[in-house]
Formats: C-alpha cells, sequence, structure tokens
C-alpha cells in the first residue's frame, strides 16, 4: 500500500507534538535547549501539517510553511517502527513538488548537525547552505529560481 497524506485535524495535535518530542528530546537535551509543548503548539497552529498515512496508520507528519524564497520544511516526523520504510523518502518527493508547482525557488529545512536524518535529506537533493548553533541549513533549489 502507498503512503499518502491528508490535512491535519485539531485531533491530530497531541499525536504530532508527542510524536516530535519522542523523536527530538535527545537533540534538545545533546545541544542544551528546552523542550517546550506550548511552543510547539504555537508553531503548529501557524503552519500547513499534513499528516503521513498508510491505510488507517498515522506514520509521521509533515509541517510546511511558505515565503517567497521557499518552502519549509518545519517538521518532518516518522514514528520510529516506520523509519527506514521510504515514509520520509516520499514526504520530501512530495514537498518538493509542491514547491515546483508552486514555483518557488527553493525547498529548505534546518536540521540538528548530528542528526542521522541528514544523509536522507542529501540523497534527495538538499545541500547544507549554512550552519547556526547546533543546526545546519539544507536547501534544494527549484527550476523556478530567482529573476
Amino acid at each position: 500500500m502507498e503512503f499518502q497524506w491528508r490535512a491535519a485535524t485539531d485531533g491530530d495535535l497531541v499525536f504530532a507534538r508527542e510524536l516530535t518530542c519522542s523523536n527530538m528530546l535527545r537533540y534538545y537535551i545533546q545541544h542544551d535547549l528546552l523542550w517546550q509543548d506550548e511552543a510547539f503548539d504555537v508553531a503548529w497552529a501557524g503552519r500547513d501539517n499534513r499528516i503521513i498515512v498508510r491505510g488507517e496508520d498515522r506514520l509521521g507528519f509533515v509541517s510546511l510553511s511558505r515565503d517567497a524564497r521557499a518552502l519549509y520544511i518545519r517538521e518532518l516526523q516518522i514514528a520510529e517502527a516506520f523509519r527506514g520504510k521510504g515514509a520520509g523518502s516520499w514526504a520530501i518527493d512530495q514537498a518538493y513538488a509542491i514547491a515546483c508547482r508552486e514555483r518557488r525557488p527553493a525547498l529548505r529545512l534546518t536540521v540538528f548537525e548530528n542528526n542521522p536524518a541528514r544523509a536522507l535529506y542529501e540523497r534527495k537533493g538538499l545541500q547544507v547552505v549554512g550552519k547556526d548553533p547546533c543546526f545546519l541549513r539544507m536547501q534544494r533549489d527549484t527550476d523556478h529560481g530567482f529573476a
């Protein structure tokens, strides 16, 4: 069965928050950052959130935002039981297709520098374009660059 995504509902917030905390808390601790449920909830409310599903199973979610320069993957979280099965790669392909369809110059994301997901992002054509304390900024240009 193929992956799909659907628009997130208010009922998906707790799933998304708990999944993100579970997946990312170790990085927050390693980099001496504070996880805050409230901050997640505020960010969630202002984004285009999509739940990745296969059949009835919620595998994870993608959280997107946009500006004139790019489509941004703000969160891409896959439940541990479903990692390595192609859902993350599929979601990146979907996001890139949206960036192209919307004629945005690039797809961008930020990843903890020590997160092994960086390898997936690089395989999907994203390149490191900048570094912040503990984070790497990555980007894949579309054919709709700046004129």
